[in-house]
């Protein structure tokens, strides 16, 4: 996966389903598409740390026991489609092994806070001129 992390073979659970989409008739008969399950949770080829990320990057690929699914169904081979599955995989583990960049506070600069109370002020004075006039009848 990484330079880092290797994931065991044995970790990585693969079911092969029948896709829709093109295909005709073999559609039907062969099972193509592969639901790729990896348990996250119980992984001994992780850290806490990038379990966590892993966990947090699946979003609702991630079952509520913490078991990663990856569905591909985007080529008409097992093959590609096993191939195609693997690489998600790994893109993902590659994106969660990354440290986030921490956040650096900055300040507003003192000129735009002048130039939004200016702004304030002129758009203040545009809506005051449209109010009616009151003149007292002499």
């Amino acid at each position: 996966m990484t330079q880092a992390i290797k994931i065991n073979e044995a970790e990585i659970n693969l079911c092969f389903i029948h896709a829709s989409g093109p295909g005709g008739q073999n559609v039907n008969k062969v099972a193509t598409a592969v639901q790729l399950r990896f348990d996250v949770v119980n992984s001994a080829s992780l850290s806490a740390a990038v379990r966590q990320r892993l966990l947090r990057l699946g979003g609702k690929r991630v079952t509520r026991e913490g078991v990663l699914v990856i569905v591909a169904r985007r080529f008409r081979t097992q093959e590609k489609n096993r191939m195609d599955a693997r690489l998600r995989l790994a893109a993902l583990v590659r994106k969660a092994a990354a440290l986030p960049v921490p956040r650096k506070k900055t300040r507003v600069p003192q000129k735009s806070i002048e130039r939004r109370i200016q702004h304030k002020k002129k758009r203040g004075q545009t809506k005051k001129l449209r109010k009616t006039v009151f003149c007292p009848e002499d």
